[in-house]
């Protein structure tokens, strides 16, 4: 009676935000790691990580590898190939030495990057304009 007017709640659709796998602040990985969900490094990783979904490198995380995810959040130091479906994010206190390949990249000032990127898109290149060409008369 009194609770008729409650809506109830739903979950939002940012599930995909949630890890499912985390690798702890005292924890050392290395070799391949590979995940059809969100990870989430708070520990040490050395080797290739491949996420169909996010990764996240938190304060902690110490990440030296080959990367390539969905969303890519760093908030810690990666040394490697970053290669982000969709967005690199790098926080104020997140560090990223190697090359990028994103559709969307977002530093936060204080945030360090140092190396190459590359933007993916799907909008064709435009055709490049030929210079005009002296008329021999």
């Amino acid at each position: 009676m009194f609770g008729s007017s409650k809506k109830p709640q739903t979950t939002p659709n940012t599930i995909s935000s949630k890890p499912e796998t985390v690798i702890g602040a005292n924890t050392r990985f290395q070799g391949s790691l590979t995940s059809d969900g969100n990870i989430r490094i708070d520990g040490s990783v050395e080797g290739d990580i491949e996420v169909l979904g996010n990764l996240i490198v938190g304060e902690t995380g110490r990440v030296i590898a080959t990367v390539k995810a969905q969303n890519v959040h760093v908030s810690g130091a990666v040394k490697g190939e970053i290669i982000a479906v969709e967005q690199l994010e790098i926080s104020p206190t997140g560090k990223v030495w190697g090359d990028i390949t994103a559709a969307a990249l977002h530093i936060e000032p204080g945030g360090l990057f140092r190396g190459q990127s590359a933007m993916t898109t799907t909008i064709d290149e435009p055709l490049l304009l030929e210079a005009p060409r002296p008329s021999n008369g």
